[in-house]
């Protein structure tokens, strides 16, 4: 983060072109559990917000309201693997955190602690003004169950991330020495104050009901329980996939709309809950919705079942956001996350969704990039209306404006609110909003606060019957619009010289896909071998080619083998599987037998590269002046850094054993994606965590 903006333009791989900058004259933000959060998008709690380079990114392209990754006491999963498939719409297999509980708020408070450094920094030239409102909000998210929830090591997590203090000071120790002045930046430790309730299919309502309450009274944060699409029910859900949207490979799992939460539990819980709220001082929301159980009718994932998202999920949440509003009104606030983009989000905004959060849309093309045009989007509809605010946005988008305030005056007149209210009172008021309406003004400005707010919130929910009307026929959601997959050319790919489509790096939520530069290279080479005698004997080998000047590697330590980038690679075998893998820790590699790779360490004056390529383990010492030494056990050759050129060969400490050969290839690769994971012209993980340069 310190070096990479100037070196290459741009910040864990994101173009720093593509980095969302607010627009002057225009306010997008939202208020967010007593916070003022400066736009009203975020990420989902998934792949996007759990690990810290994910957590800058997001807030890189706009997010400021940043929902991490779902956490839970089972913090030892065994996910299938590829577990992510975006292929058309969207599918996953994977449900909450894939670290454990500890690893995963160090991630979060590290990700916290890299926005107030890049806050202060302002590399991206936001100036200070636009830096003080861009600072972000966090929510938890957590699942399942009670007893999970309120066990020993859940208890502990909450009562740490309330107060990250001690993590701060744990991880204010690793900012390097040479940038002191960052250790003592004013890192907040109130980094959450609301939790996310993610209602797993089953979850018996009055349980759902009892963790709320558990959350608000005992941990004392603000709570917003995240409800599941099968609240429409079985027959209305299949209606939409197959008869409105064309969807009908798609089955709906039965048993997930057996078990869970019907619409007269889920009415009666908002209320009750709401009533909790405002008794304990807290707030009370509802998100709409999680992801749908369906049969796995695909070859993609090894489970029976997985979760549908994407564009088909978008029309299930807003038939949902409607189905609510039809019981609550305005009263309920309302968060939203399902198939949202760059084309709907404006209008999601307008129906007083905060925040409206994505995911799916992220894994395509494009990657993080893909938000900012997001909020472009909204500013662009804001200046077309002449909205400056996004109240204003929601009482102009539709124009229900002036229906909002005359439903909401019409209210008042039949509660017969506080003395002073009478008839000719709110008929001045009314009038007088209808006015400014009229004239492009604020209501802030004729009317009081409270009032204001209950009018744009109507105006929200007003405009969410328009938007569902709209979007059920819509083509762009149905299955005709969503069928077609990437390209797949037909070849293969392999290690070095793919196609070069750099596909393959922002498609990746976790940044561990990157690019490093290579010198064009045609060498022959030499191939060794041993006999059972521990003879040694040399023969040609063949040519080593590296025929483009760019080759991509993967950091194993971010990466989670999702496998999203083998769905947008147009080669067949993953880049995830078959590029270069670069280890954080020799643990970590030796923990992966099944995996090749390597680790780099500097021993003394020595760049020490342990390997594995093919099943293979072999060492490669590179001293900063003199020749390497390649050691596989059974053989120990030497090379010139610079030529490439064997110098000498003999038995290993291991000669005993049958005959074994050694590819004189094996150096060459190794030479060649060592140089260029070390090579600085690029920042990346590897050459950020490793101090040597490659001699030569």
């Amino acid at each position: 983060m310190l070096a990479e903006p100037a070196t290459q333009d741009s910040l864990f791989d994101l173009p720093l072109r593509k980095v969302w900058r607010p627009r002057a004259g225009l306010d997008l933000s939202v208020q967010v559990h007593g916070h003022r959060a400066q736009t009203p998008v975020g990420p989902a709690a998934g792949p996007h917000a759990q690990l810290a380079q994910n957590i800058v990114l997001s807030w890189l392209g706009g997010s400021r309201v940043i929902e991490l990754k779902t956490v839970q006491i089972l913090d030892e999963l065994k996910i299938p693997r590829p577990c992510i498939d975006a292929a058309t719409i969207g599918f996953n297999v994977e449900w909450s955190q894939e670290l454990k509980l500890a690893d995963s708020l160090r991630e979060y408070v590290a990700g916290w602690m890299l926005l107030r450094i890049l806050r202060h920094l302002d590399p991206l030239a936001l100036g200070a003004e636009a830096c003080a409102a861009s600072e972000p909000i966090f929510e938890l998210s957590v699942g399942y169950d009670l007893k999970g929830l309120t066990s020993q090591p859940m208890r502990d997590y909450f009562a740490r991330a309330r107060d990250v203090a001690p993590l701060i000071e744990e991880l204010r120790a690793r900012i390097p020495r040479e940038q002191a002045a960052l250790r003592e930046l004013d890192y907040r430790a109130d980094m959450v104050s609301c939790v996310t309730l993610s209602t797993f299919h089953g979850c018996p309502p009055d349980e759902v009901e009892a963790i709320a309450r558990y959350l608000m009274n005992e941990v004392g944060v603000d709570v917003i329980v995240k409800l599941n699409p099968t609240l429409l029910g079985f027959d209305e859900v299949r209606y939409l996939l197959h008869d409105r949207m064309g969807y009908h490979e798609l089955s709906p799992r039965c048993a997930a709309f057996d078990g869970d939460m019907h619409w007269e539990d889920a009415i009666g819980l908002g209320r009750r809950l709401s009533d909790e709220a405002v008794r304990t001082g807290r707030s009370f929301g509802v998100k709409m919705t999680n992801t749908l159980v369906v049969e796995n009718h695909k070859q993609f994932f090894k489970a029976q079942e997985m979760y549908l998202s994407g564009p088909p999920l978008h029309v299930l949440a807003m038939h949902c956001v409607e189905r609510w509003r039809a019981a609550f009104g305005a009263s309920v606030p309302l968060s939203f996350s399902g198939g949202i983009d760059q084309h709907n989000f404006a209008d999601a905004v307008a129906c007083d969704l905060v925040p409206v959060t994505t995911c799916t849309d992220l894994l395509r093309p494009g990657g993080y990039g893909r938000l900012p045009k997001y909020l472009q989007n909204l500013e662009e509809a804001m200046l077309e209306i002449g909205a400056r605010d996004r109240d204003q946005f929601l009482l102009q988008r539709f124009g229900k404006g002036a229906e909002a305030v005359r439903l909401v005056y019409g209210e008042l007149r039949e509660e017969g609110r506080a003395p002073g209210n009478d008839d000719a009172a709110l008929d001045g008021e009314e009038a007088a909003a209808l006015g400014a309406l009229k004239a492009g003004r604020s209501l802030g400005e004729v009317i009081a606060a409270p009032r204001h707010e209950r009018i744009v919130r109507t105006a929200g929910m007003l405009n969410s019957h328009e938007v569902v009307a709209r979007i059920t026929g819509d083509p762009r959601y149905a299955a005709g619009k969503n069928a077609k997959p990437p390209r797949k050319v037909g070849s293969m790919l392999v290690l070095l010289d793919c196609l070069s489509c750099d596909k393959c790096v922002p498609v990746c939520p976790n940044d561990a896909n990157f690019a490093i530069d290579t010198p064009l290279e045609e060498s022959a080479y030499e191939d060794l071998s041993i006999d059972p005698s521990g003879a040694v004997a040399r023969a040609p080998g063949g040519v080593f080619t590296v025929g483009k000047p760019s080759q991509w590697a993967n950091y194993a330590d971010a990466c989670n083998e999702c496998g999203n980038c083998d769905v947008f690679c147009p080669e067949d075998g993953g880049p995830y599987i078959v590029k270069a893998r670069f280890f954080g820790t020799l643990h970590s590699l030796n923990e992966s037998p099944e995996l090749d790779g390597m680790f780099l360490e500097t021993v003394g004056e020595i760049l020490r590269v342990h390997a594995r390529l093919g099943r293979q383990r072999y060492q490669l010492d590179v001293p900063r002046a003199g020749a390497a030494v390649l050691d596989d056990g059974r053989l120990r050759a030497e090379y010139d850094v610079g030529s490439g050129q064997l110098l000498s060969v003999r038995a290993g400490d291991g000669t005993a054993g049958p005959p074994h050969r050694l590819s004189g290839a094996v150096f060459l690769t190794l030479r060649t994606l060592v140089r260029g994971a070390l090579d600085r012209k690029r920042v990346n993980m590897v050459n950020a965590q490793v101090s040597a340069s490659w001699p030569g």
